[in-house]
């Protein structure tokens, strides 16, 4: 693996959290080892293990190699100094003693490098992993984007030049022209849910919200576009506030009833509800269309499921882009998303955490 600048110096970046963490790690052993010293008659070979530990914390809470690597000689030394007999000297000269130290210094650093070598594979795992959700994600918009596109612009074209379509033709192609930009706009705002999500330097503000108000709104906003699909919201009479960012579940609401009615094939009916369950607001959106292929649900919410009766060029049956962007949101509450196949359609229902105040 090349090792560039920018690599070699985050691996021996420093930072004064991490040495607040490596000095209060190596405090509490020193403080063990100290506790042990005085309730044995000696702590002889009990100091080293306290320190391989605390050389493997330190590797494991702090980034890069550095403060791992000081950590390990910083025991070897404390151990050596204030632990091994004579106490507070060094001694080179007792018989197996060098060797002793050396094993431990080993043992010290290959832990130490072993540790942060595997929090880097994972830091460059989710890196990979993020990439490929990108790419995923840039194909399925461009797919999404230019067919509603190719759409308008052919409507708008054929009512630009033929002048003799009747009334009754040209609001035809109009209603076309509207819907492919309604499409759009959905998936725009997708877009900007997924660049607000994984912009690490964003963070979701979560305010208590009544969840009767929350459906309320996804379901107004819902009806709008679907008059002719029955929509039902079941509620707890007593008041359920949920920490949420509002606009964001709402968003995931909207995915989850316009997958319903776009994949259910025959839905004509949608089912709300929102219930306590523990620690746990749980949000259910049922429908009576024909359910989901049960080979496609493990790859549900992977952004790349296309119904099968969708044609190629159909980028308004493509419901992976829509599910991905609710897993992405709900995981951001810190909830969980599934999804199942019911005797007569399907439901989806997601967690979101109360607070301890909402949960007593």
């Amino acid at each position: 693996m090349k090792i560039t600048r920018s690599s070699l110096k985050r691996t021996f970046s420093f930072s004064w959290r991490d040495l607040l963490v490596s000095a209060a790690i190596l405090l509490c052993a020193t403080g063990a080892c100290a506790l042990l010293h005085q309730t044995a008659d000696t702590i002889d070979g009990f100091a080293s293990p306290v320190y391989v530990l605390a050389v493997l914390l330190i590797s494991r809470f702090t980034s890069g190699y550095l403060f791992g690597l000081i950590a390990a000689v910083l025991g070897v030394i404390g151990v050596n100094y204030v632990f091994t007999y004579p106490y507070m000297a060094f001694n080179f000269t007792i018989s197996g003693y060098p060797l002793t130290m050396f094993t431990f210094l080993v043992v010290s650093l290959v832990t130490s490098t072993l540790t942060t070598k595997t929090k880097e594979q994972d830091r460059l795992r989710m890196e990979n992993e993020k990439v490929k959700m990108r790419a995923d994600l840039l194909r399925s918009v461009s797919h999404d984007i230019r067919t509603p596109l190719t759409s308008i612009m052919g409507a708008t074209s054929a009512i630009l030049e033929n002048p003799a379509l009747s009334p009754a033709e040209q609001q035809s192609l109009l209603v076309d022209v509207r819907d492919d930009a309604q499409w759009l706009i959905r998936v725009v705002e997708n877009l900007l849910s997924i660049t607000r999500i994984g912009n690490e330097s964003a963070k979701i503000t979560k305010e208590p919200e009544a969840a009767e108000e929350v459906l309320d709104e996804a379901v107004r906003k819902f009806r709008k576009r679907f008059p002719a699909v029955s929509v039902e919201v079941h509620v707890p009479d007593e008041l359920l506030l949920v920490p949420m960012d509002a606009i964001l579940i709402m968003q995931v609401l909207s995915n989850l009833m316009e997958n319903a009615v776009f994949h259910g094939g025959t839905t004509t009916h949608i089912a709300l509800s929102a219930q306590r369950d523990g620690p746990w607001a749980r949000f259910y959106v049922q429908d009576n269309g024909q359910g989901i292929p049960p080979q496609k649900l493990h790859t549900l919410f992977s952004g790349a499921l296309r119904c099968e009766d969708s044609s190629p060029g159909d980028g308004k049956r493509n419901m992976g882009l829509g599910l991905s962007v609710c897993m992405a949101i709900i995981r951001a509450h810190g909830g969980t998303l599934e999804a199942k196949n019911l005797e007569s359609g399907a439901e989806f229902s997601f967690c979101l955490p109360l607070t301890k105040e909402e949960v007593s």
